[in-house]
């Protein structure tokens, strides 16, 4: 759903109960349950869960690399969050006709994903429908002192992207036929890697807000961000890190239909700095599936983030920082 109209939605939609600590109303990636006081659990304890669910519908034609895809983006929320995967419920929808093989590969490359993050698939649901479908809903572990919610990022922190941009022309492409499963497969990889190592270094730098950049793409993420904590967040475009043969895509046109839709839904708070390459701003409001870690640190633990992501061979790229409020959630300089 459109981020304006997710919005619409939820718009009266209140959370006051004490035990959740991030509910709905500021678009984190998953939400948080305080354990104090629950059943044998002590009411000092800090100890929460993290709980979030999502699926879709094939980004890739091979099944196997589809499960994997879309257990790695299900588990990715929770790494946003700042929190450890720990159960996992398997939600699918295949059609009546479905080849029985494609379905074992499906499900054997979500699950074998789920295995890696240390997380364990305990049930599901599986239903009939018109078209595949495929996702977890994840339970992870965070303490209350690690949670890195959207709310929290201040003026003088710096941002950070841990993948490159890119996988909505890349998937787009290749449906359009415009490139071979050669030259999405590294995609698909990157796609398929979990986020774990990376929040591995972010919790070291003891980050101020976190967000994985997927379906609402960089600038509605980033955007989600900015709103939940008062400031605008200003990203130098060409710093953005960049799928290899990506930028041509962009530029032939190969973006996917939510490029245009974000950009007109985010027109009146993302600000666009003149002579921008076009084929990066379109890249910027593209949708992305199981991207990568959007973390605000503060700029004297930057060179913790930095040290702790390039020891597990994480990508290192600053691409911005946060600011004033400006009046505007984003600016792309």
């Amino acid at each position: 759903m459109p981020i304006g109209q997710l919005a619409h939605v939820l718009r009266d939609i209140a959370t006051t109960d004490s035990r959740v600590l991030v509910g709905p109303e500021t678009f984190d990636d998953a939400g948080i349950v305080s354990l104090a006081g629950v059943g044998d659990v002590s009411t000092d304890s800090r100890t929460c869960l993290v709980q979030t669910v999502d699926y879709f519908p094939p980004v890739v034609d091979d099944p196997y690399w589809y499960g994997a895809i879309a257990a790695a983006n299900s588990l990715s929320d929770v790494y946003a969050m700042g929190g450890k995967p720990f159960s996992a419920l398997n939600l699918a929808g295949i059609p009546k006709d479905f080849d029985p093989e494609w379905t074992r590969e499906i499900f054997r490359g979500g699950f074998e994903t789920v295995r890696k993050s240390g997380a364990v698939v305990v049930g599901g649901h599986t239903v009939q429908s018109a078209e595949a479908l495929f996702g977890f809903a994840i339970t992870g572990i965070v303490s209350r002192d690690a949670v890195a919610a959207n709310s929290g990022a201040q003026v003088g922190d710096l941002l950070y992207l841990t993948k490159s941009l890119g996988m909505g022309a890349m998937t787009t492409a290749a449906k359009k036929k415009r490139i071979e499963w050669s030259q999405l497969e590294p995609a698909a990889r990157q796609m398929a890697k979990l986020n774990d190592l990376a929040a591995e270094a972010m919790l070291l730098a003891r980050p101020h807000a976190a967000t994985d950049v997927t379906g609402f793409g960089l600038a509605g993420h980033a955007r989600n961000i900015a709103k939940a904590s008062g400031v605008t967040l200003r990203i130098q475009l060409a710093a953005v890190p960049l799928f290899a043969g990506v930028h041509e895509l962009a530029r032939d046109g190969f973006c996917s239909g939510g490029s245009n839709r974000s950009k007109a839904a985010l027109a009146e708070v993302v600000g666009l700095a003149d002579g921008l390459d076009a084929a990066r701003v379109a890249l910027a409001f593209d949708a992305e599936t199981s991207g990568g870690l959007l973390i605000a640190v503060p700029e004297a633990r930057a060179s913790v983030l930095e040290r702790e992501l390039h020891a597990r061979g994480e990508l290192v790229c600053c691409v911005g920082s946060v600011v004033g409020s400006t009046g505007r959630y984003v600016e792309f300089i």
